[in-house]
């Protein structure tokens, strides 16, 4: 296969690879804190929508931007006063949370189906965009794909090197040893659902920013369950997270192009790869070590004090 289809899919790849990147590292967050959030899908498209109208009433990409980060964050707010405050069930919880997600803002949404609001357009960065083969893949995308090559590095050394996500890491590893030693596990969970769902929420906002620059109805089209998935395949690893995105991505872009190609296969046998690979992944990374690798109170809701 010629470079100029290869470099074309690639780079294709790291753009539908962005939105999925973005929700599992606000998963990775989620989970390490020990709340586990199947809300993904819900908060995603609530992001997704918010993006698109302040954008579309304000003519501001940057601040549609940060607003679906504090969608997101509001929306997962929901699953920590469920979780935290009444200790009902992370899973019952976040499945909740994807239905009133995708219903509200499929309800919300009809208004605006159809139309386009500014967004961000690609920007070729000076000197990395003319390298060979590397910088038409990754440096000559929008600048919210930019952003996600320094978000692992600074979660990974966030929760690996500093006290407060050493803290949050317990708060998901040993809630009780960790609350004898005089952290609020309450507060560190509070804070890994809250960043997590803002990460979520700039996930969805990239999809109406800079993806589509449009809104339909399901935008999303189960993205947060792929999130959901990669954790998994990641390892609860923001470097690895990186790659199962952007493979992801590539797997999307590939029966994209090869349905405009004009293909002799089934479209509906295309539509189905991406999550036929999700499927395959959870059961490879199971089968391995990848459920060793949780943090050992994920799901466990605290204890009541005494």
């Amino acid at each position: 296969m010629e470079l100029a289809i290869i470099v074309p899919l690639l780079a294709a790849a790291v753009q539908s690879g962005t939105p999925i990147l973005y929700a599992t590292l606000g998963e990775i967050v989620t989970e390490k804190s020990g709340v586990l959030n199947l809300g993904v899908e819900g908060v995603m498209i609530l992001g997704t929508l918010t993006a698109f109208v302040v954008a579309l009433t304000t003519g501001s990409p940057v601040l549609a931007f940060v607003a679906a980060g504090v969608a997101g964050t509001l929306a997962a707010a929901i699953h920590g006063m469920v979780c935290l405050w009444f200790r009902g069930n992370q899973v019952v919880s976040g499945l909740a949370l994807t239905i009133l997600g995708t219903g509200l803002a499929d309800y919300l949404g009809n208004a605006y189906v159809g139309r386009t609001a500014p967004g961000f357009s690609p920007v070729a960065l000076p000197l990395l965009s003319e390298i060979p083969i590397v910088g038409p893949i990754f440096f000559n995308h929008d600048p919210l794909v930019y952003l996600t090559y320094g978000l692992p590095p600074l979660i990974w050394y966030g929760l690996m090197r500093t006290r407060p996500g050493l803290c949050l890491r317990a708060a998901g590893e040993y809630p009780a040893a960790a609350t004898a030693a005089g952290l609020d596990v309450a507060a560190y969970r509070w804070f890994g659902i809250l960043g997590g769902g803002f990460l979520m929420g700039l996930g969805g906002a990239y999809l109406s920013l800079s993806y589509t620059h449009l809104w339909t109805n399901n935008l999303t089209g189960g993205r947060g369950w792929i999130a959901v998935a990669l954790v998994i395949f990641a390892f609860w690893r923001p470097g690895r997270a990186v790659f199962g995105a952007y493979l992801f991505g590539g797997i999307m872009a590939l029966q994209l192009r090869l349905q405009a190609s004009g293909t002799q296969l089934p479209s509906s046998l295309l539509l189905m790869l991406p999550y036929a690979l999700t499927v395959i992944v959870l059961v490879l990374s199971s089968w391995r070590r990848g459920a060793s690798e949780a943090p050992a109170a994920l799901g466990v809701n605290m204890e009541p004090a005494d």
